[in-house]
C-alpha cells in the first residue's frame, strides 16, 4: 500500500485467499476495535501491488459489499473459522477487500 500520511510504499504480510479470480483479504485486524493501517492506506488509494509467491501483481482494492460480502465472508469464515471469532470480538464491520488485478 501507500502510507495515507507520508505517501511512501509500505508492505505487510498478511494471509489472503485466491477465490474467483480475485484476491481477498479479510481486514479482521485480530477482532481488535481499530482498523487496520493497511486498511486505511487502501481506503485513502485503493491500488496497490501484491506479491504472491514470487509474482508482482498490481491490484485495485474495494470493499466487498452486500450480497458480494454475504458470499465472501460464508468462503472466507469456512476456511478459516477463527474469522467468527474476532468478529465476537468487535463492534466493529470486519470488512473483506476484494484486489482485482490491473491488466
Amino acid at each position: 500500500t501507500t502510507g495515507r500520511k507520508t505517501g511512501q510504499p509500505r508492505v505487510i504480510p498478511i494471509a489472503y485467499f485466491f477465490h474467483e479470480g480475485v484476491y481477498l483479504i479479510v481486514a479482521s485486524n485480530w477482532g481488535k476495535d481499530k482498523d487496520a493501517d493497511w486498511y486505511l492506506n487502501l481506503q485513502k488509494q485503493p491500488r496497490a501491488t501484491l506479491q504472491v509467491n514470487g509474482k508482482v501483481i498490481p491490484v485495485e482494492a474495494h470493499d466487498a459489499q452486500g450480497e458480494e460480502y454475504a458470499r465472501l465472508w460464508k468462503f472466507a469464515t469456512e476456511k478459516h473459522p477463527p474469522y467468527l471469532h474476532y468478529k465476537e470480538m468487535t463492534t466493529r464491520h470486519i470488512p473483506i477487500v476484494v484486489f482485482q488485478p490491473i491488466a
